[in-house]
């Protein structure tokens, strides 16, 4: 499973732009972005804020990346 794919598709079933993620996030839509599309690395901690905008655990999802 492509877990970053995953995001994306959650992202937009829930009409978030990339803007609206990097407002929740508290980040700018170019570091969302980035880190949607892999090419920034996905902290721990940025993984449970990013989960906890779906409403999930990171494990669930970003474990693989983690261990």
């Amino acid at each position: 499973m492509n877990r970053f794919r995953e995001i994306r598709r959650l992202r937009q079933v829930n009409n978030y732009s990339c803007a609206d993620m990097g407002r929740m996030l508290k980040m700018s839509r170019i570091y969302y972005w980035q880190l949607e599309n892999r090419k920034r690395k996905l902290s721990y901690a940025m993984a449970i804020r990013v989960a906890g905008v779906f409403g999930f655990k990171p494990d669930n999802v970003f474990f693989e990346d983690f261990c």
